[in-house]
C-alpha cells in the first residue's frame, strides 16, 4: 500500500552547517508546516530543532522535531545534506569515498520505507552523490536530483550584477556541468533582460570581453574555495538554493534550474549526473531544457563528464 506524501512536510538528513542552515531557510520560507531533522548526532538534531523553533513566533506556525527513518516517510521532499565537509586545500571529489560509504547507509534507510517524496542531494560532490542515490534507492529518475550548480549560477549571477550595476535578476546566464572544477560558465546562452551579454557590457564600457568572461567564470568556480580558507565552510548560499529548488517542487513552478539530473544523451553526454537548465515542478525534474552552446562549450561539458564518469568507476554500486 502506498504512502500518501504530505505535501506540507520536509526532512533534512544532516543538520550540519549546511542542514541547519537549509532547515533556517525552510522555516522561514512559510512552505511547510511541518519539518523532521535527522542526524546521527541526535543531540545536535535536537538541538537545532529547539533552536529554529524558537524563531517560529516571528515566522510561521509549524512543527519542528528531531525524528527518525520512520517520520520521512510521508514527506513531500527529503533533503539530503549529510556527510563529510569539504577541508581547506580540499576538491569536492576527494570527498567522495567517504561520503558514498555514508549514503548506503542513508539511501538504503529511505528506501526499504518506499519513501514516495522527492530526495534532493545537496551533500557533495553533488554530481556523484546523485548518481549513487538514485542507484542505491531505485526510485524513479525524476524524483532524485541534486542541487547541482544551482548555488554556482547564483554566484555568476552575482558577479555580472555587481560587475555591469545591474539588478543580479535581470541577469540571465549558467553554470553548467560539474559542480566543482570542470563546471562550465554558458557563455554563448548569456543575456541581460533579453539584450546579449556582450552588448550590455559594452554599454557599460566593457570592451575585453574574452578576458572580463574568463575572470568571472574563475572567480565563480573559487567561490567556494575562498569561502572556505576564510570561514571553514559555506553554506548560507546553498541553504538560499535549497529553499529554492523548495519552492518550485511544492508550488508546482515549473522553474528553471540547472539542477542535477542524469543525462540521456544531449550534447553527447550519457549515463552521468550533472547540472543543465531543467524544469522542476511537484514531480520533480520534469524535462530538461536545450540551450545554445558554442562548440567549444560542448566540448568542455563533455571533459566534465568525462571528470565525473572517470570518478564513478572508482565506485562498486
Amino acid at each position: 500500500m502506498s504512502t500518501v506524501v504530505n505535501s506540507r512536510k520536509v526532512a533534512v538528513i544532516g543538520t550540519g552547517f549546511v542542514g541547519s542552515s537549509s532547515a533556517f531557510a525552510l522555516m522561514e520560507s512559510g512552505l511547510f508546516s511541518e519539518m523532521i531533522l535527522l542526524d546521527a548526532d541526535q543531540n545536535r538534531a535536537e538541538g537545532e530543532a529547539l533552536d529554529i523553533s524558537h524563531g517560529l513566533p516571528f515566522a510561521r506556525p509549524m512543527k519542528i522535531t528531531a525524528g527518525t527513518y520512520d517520520d520521512l516517510v510521508d514527506a513531500a521532499i527529503i533533503v539530503i545534506t549529510a556527510g563529510a565537509g569539504q577541508k581547506p586545500g580540499e576538491t569536492r571529489l576527494d570527498l567522495v569515498k567517504k561520503n558514498v560509504a555514508i549514503f548506503r547507509t542513508i539511501i538504503g534507510e529511505i528506501a526499504k520505507r518506499n519513501c514516495q517524496g522527492i530526495l534532493l542531494i545537496v551533500a557533495n560532490p553533488v554530481d556523484i552523490l546523485t548518481y549513487v542515490a538514485l542507484k542505491l534507492s531505485g526510485f524513479p529518475e525524476n524524483r532524485v536530483f541534486g542541487s547541482g550548480t544551482t548555488l554556482d549560477t547564483a554566484r555568476l549571477k552575482y558577479l555580472l550584477g555587481e560587475r555591469l550595476s545591474v539588478d543580479a535578476r535581470s541577469v540571465h546566464a549558467w553554470i553548467i556541468g560539474e559542480h566543482g572544477d570542470s563546471q562550465i560558465a554558458a557563455w554563448s546562452s548569456a543575456n541581460v533582460s533579453g539584450v546579449p551579454l556582450s552588448d550590455f557590457c559594452s554599454m557599460r564600457g566593457f570592451t575585453e570581453h574574452d578576458q572580463n568572461m574568463e575572470d568571472i567564470a574563475e572567480d565563480v568556480k573559487n567561490s567556494a574555495y575562498k569561502i572556505i580558507e576564510k570561514k571553514k565552510a559555506t553554506y548560507y548560499g546553498v541553504a538560499v538554493a535549497v529553499r529554492r529548488i523548495c519552492e518550485a517542487i511544492i508550488r508546482d513552478e515549473k522553474s528553471v534550474l540547472p539542477v542535477s539530473s542524469i543525462q540521456h544523451g544531449a550534447f553527447g553526454i550519457d549515463g552521468v549526473a550533472l547540472s543543465m537548465p531543467a524544469i522542476v515542478g511537484k514531480n520533480g525534474v520534469e524535462k530538461q531544457i536545450p540551450i545554445k552552446l558554442s562548440e567549444k562549450e560542448q566540448v568542455e561539458l563533455r571533459k566534465s563528464a568525462d571528470a565525473l564518469k572517470e570518478v564513478l568507476k572508482s565506485i562498486d554500486l
